[in-house]
């Protein structure tokens, strides 16, 4: 296949060189025999124009049909015979200078055809040269102006064997020239599949790189970041732009304990604080980078964010042991509030008899009250391990918090508290009516005796997206001591309570019936600073 860009910067080359030519006549000292040199700078100038001309058309087509390539490639090389052929002609025929400009053609025929039509661009060069040589001795160009005389002086023999040398020269040139063609297409085209395939490659790592569903980052020999996919960006909250060329230790401070595993591929986990505060952990697995001779020239750095992953094992563990725990506790409830109920029956009886005197009744009046504290807490407890089945239907929150604020309102626990109810009016939850008011009152309550006094308890709520699913995030905030942190990582636990005489069962209670419901539970407390307690609910 002819290479137009090869043709194209051919015909441009002829043209410098044409008018160089031009430019440099008038000092050309140009030899004729029969005719005058003003003749022959005439026919030189216009053949030279005729050149200029023919290529400027030839750029012409060339730009304008990419169909007549070929035909425009052979009468290049033909065209250039006839000025060669014809420069030999008015210079003197064997006496001419020009006889090399043949090479030339042939060189061009291999390099912008192929080895052949080099082979056959040298058949006519000799062809035409040694018919020049041959008309000439005759005396048969005389009417062209053309002597035979120099020709003649010297003589048959010498004129065979130039006319030998210049065959054997123009056939080793078409040999080498067409070798070194065919040698450097070849090159240039697996060149150029190899760049296609490395274009290729380029654009699958980079779309690879960017799309992959964990954060890739590569650090150079120095600890300083180098790639920075969009996933990295997004668990980091840092910008590739950010992150580039700054240390690996300075955009993820957690990882700096583990600087010694960079480079010799290792794996750990880190904390790490996000752009909304939340402390996220990661955990890495880095792999020596190396270059071309086997040298480590850097590391490259996989990220997974393991936060959510933790969380819903956590959960998943705290419900196998709820479940396992609820199911034996649930049949253990029932066992014992059998002897209960007759423990409180023959006490009751006992108490009637006229023999018993005030301090045995006050004794049994303890044992009743007591009796009956078990039985509720045993009520609640069997809530808890074994909840009713809820009736889901849409209820606005807003209404169901106002009518709570309103039951609420004459409780002493919540004397000197202030409920601010900040639910959207349109906000939608699928929820259990009666277990909904639970929920909310179990945690107004709580958040009101973590006050022990005068305090805000603030209730917000807005529309989440998780995932492809739609949510409600309600938060339950009050402005009362806080917790530890051990103790919040214990606060759904039954029967776990930081109240004096509370059951450990309310929070407990809550958590079950929001996870029945497809819910979620986060409690954010710090000592002094208050709790916050956050429920994802359907919508």
């Amino acid at each position: 296949m002819i290479d137009r860009k090869r043709v194209f910067w051919f015909i441009l080359l002829r043209l410098l060189v044409v008018s160089i030519f031009l430019a440099t006549t008038t000092f050309l000292d140009v030899r004729t025999y029969d005719v005058g040199t003003n003749i022959a700078h005439k026919v030189l100038i216009r053949l030279m124009g005729a050149t200029y001309l023919f290529s400027l058309g030839s750029l012409v087509v060339l730009y304008y049909s990419r169909r007549q390539i070929r035909t425009l490639t052979y009468a290049q090389i033909v065209w250039d015979l006839i000025l060669v052929t014809v420069m030999i002609l008015i210079s003197g025929g064997v006496t001419s200078p020009y006889a090399f400009l043949y090479f030339l053609s042939i060189i061009s025929a291999s390099t912008l055809l192929a080895r052949s039509q080099a082979y056959y661009t040298a058949s006519l060069c000799v062809i035409l040269y040694g018919a020049i040589l041959d008309l000439q001795y005759y005396g048969k160009l005389a009417p062209l102006g053309l002597s035979p005389f120099p020709a003649q002086q010297y003589g048959a023999q010498y004129l065979f064997f130039l006319i030998f040398m210049y065959c054997a020269a123009f056939f080793l040139t078409a040999l080498l020239a067409g070798h070194l063609s065919e040698r450097a297409r070849l090159s240039e085209s697996a060149l150029q599949e190899k760049a296609i395939d490395y274009e290729e490659l380029e654009r699958l790592n980079s779309l690879i790189v960017s799309t992959i569903d964990s954060g890739l980052l590569t650090i150079n020999s120095d600890g300083r970041i180098r790639v920075f996919n969009r996933y990295a960006e997004h668990l980091t909250g840092v910008s590739q732009q950010d992150a580039y060329d700054h240390p690996l230790a300075e955009v993820l401070p957690g990882v700096a304990p583990f600087a010694g595993l960079f480079f010799q591929g290792g794996e750990g986990e880190f904390t790490h604080k996000g752009v909304d505060g939340r402390e996220l952990l990661f955990s890495f697995k880095s792999v020596p980078l190396t270059g071309k001779d086997g040298a480590t020239v850097g590391a490259i750095f996989d990220l997974h964010d393991l936060t959510e992953m933790k969380r819903l094992a956590a959960g998943l563990k705290r419900a196998d042991r709820l479940a396992a725990v609820g199911e034996l506790s649930a049949r253990m409830a029932h066992e014992i509030r059998n002897p209960l109920a007759a423990i409180s029956g023959s006490v009751q009886l006992v108490a009637l008899r006229p023999w018993a005197d005030e301090k045995d009744k006050r004794l049994f009046s303890i044992i009743l009250r007591e009796t009956d504290r078990l039985d509720g807490l045993l009520r609640d407890f069997l809530f808890y391990a074994k909840p009713t089945q809820p009736t889901k239907i849409p209820l606005k929150l807003r209404r169901v918090i106002a009518d709570l604020c309103s039951l609420l309102s004459t409780d002493p626990r919540l004397r000197g508290v202030t409920i601010e109810n900040r639910v959207p009016e349109e906000l939608v939850v699928v929820f259990d009516k009666d277990q909904c008011s639970q929920v909310f009152w179990n945690l107004v309550v709580n958040s009101a005796e973590a006050i022990a006094g005068e305090g805000t308890i603030v209730i917000d709520a807005c529309a989440a997206s998780n995932g492809e699913k739609e949510e409600a995030r309600i938060s339950v905030r009050d402005s009362g001591s806080g917790m530890k942190q051990a103790d919040v990582k214990r606060v759904f636990e039954p029967f776990f309570t930081t109240k004096k005489g509370g059951t450990g069962l309310g929070l407990a209670t809550v958590y079950r019936i929001v996870e029945t419901h497809g819910g979620r539970m986060v409690v954010d407390s710090a000592e002094g600073a208050g709790t916050t307690v956050t429920l994802y609910l359907p919508t």
